[in-house]
């Protein structure tokens, strides 16, 4: 490789960086704006004490956890199924956990508007109960496309024919199959769709503001509409959740390689 690009290389990088930095330098630079005249963490202290944030994080989290349980019990069974014994229906089944990627996220929750409102056959949407439930098959949906890849590149790296055969040849069913072999083998690539499906909800606005439900996102955009300084402090929150995720995902993937290669 010669000098020229190499230089080319590192310029090309200074320039990404600095495009995602700088802006991210403003935006934090101005939150901390709130105190006239000095630099102070009054937005940060706001918005942490505001109960209707406390509430609606909290809401969210549990959302969020409740996704993942579900986004695990549906994608791990399905994808261990189709590689061990419907490697044909491989290409379908992706080209399904794709279609969130091309369907908004409104046309999805107009539909369950449409489907379960209380007029329907089953009107889900009469209750809180069967509100958040709408909400949390809504993010497990959007979800779907990130949990089902890591997990089906995670059984890629295993060989589920034979850990499958040898857990049978000592007596064990499926169900336990899934839960003492199969599962502790891809817990990495699972805890890496978990994350992302966790940034996924954190942020999602349309479902929970359209199916009227307490969430962070629509927090974030009401707040954002009536302060001057604390939505600027808000998006430094949810940038730092966002990389909190994409770090912890670098660290479970490092660390996975590092005990294969003990082994």
């Amino acid at each position: 490789m010669s000098v020229w690009a190499r230089i080319a290389g590192w310029a090309a990088l200074l320039f990404g960086l600095l495009y995602f930095i700088v802006p991210l330098g403003g935006l934090f630079e101005f939150s901390l704006k709130a105190r006239r005249g000095v630099y102070s963490l009054d937005a940060y202290a706001k918005v942490i004490g505001d109960a209707e944030f406390q509430a609606t994080f909290t809401y969210s989290v549990v959302m969020a956890l409740v996704t993942i349980a579900v986004g695990v019990l549906i994608v791990v069974p399905t994808a261990f199924w189709v590689r061990l014994k419907m490697p044909w229906a491989r290409p379908y089944v992706e080209f399904i956990t794709l279609l969130p990627l091309v369907i908004p996220a409104i046309v999805i929750v107009f539909g369950y508007i449409r489907l379960y409102n209380t007029s329907s056959w089953l009107p889900m949407t009469g209750s809180v109960t069967g509100t958040n439930l709408l909400l949390a098959m809504g993010y497990t949906v959007l979800a779907l496309p990130y949990m089902y890849r890591a997990v089906d590149t995670g059984l890629r790296t295993i060989d589920v024919a034979t850990l499958t055969e040898a857990a049978q040849s000592l007596g064990a069913g499926w169900i336990g199959i899934l839960g003492r072999v199969i599962l502790p083998n891809v817990i990495p690539a699972v805890l890496s769709g978990a994350f992302l499906t966790f940034a996924i909800v954190i942020g999602e606005f349309t479902l929970a503001a359209l199916l009227d439900r307490p969430a962070f996102g629509p927090y974030l955009q009401r707040i954002g509409a009536n302060k001057p300084y604390e939505p600027f402090a808000l998006s430094v929150i949810a940038f730092a959740i966002t990389w909190a995720c994409m770090g912890l995902i670098q660290l479970v993937t490092r660390f996975s390689k590092h005990s294969k290669a003990a082994r």
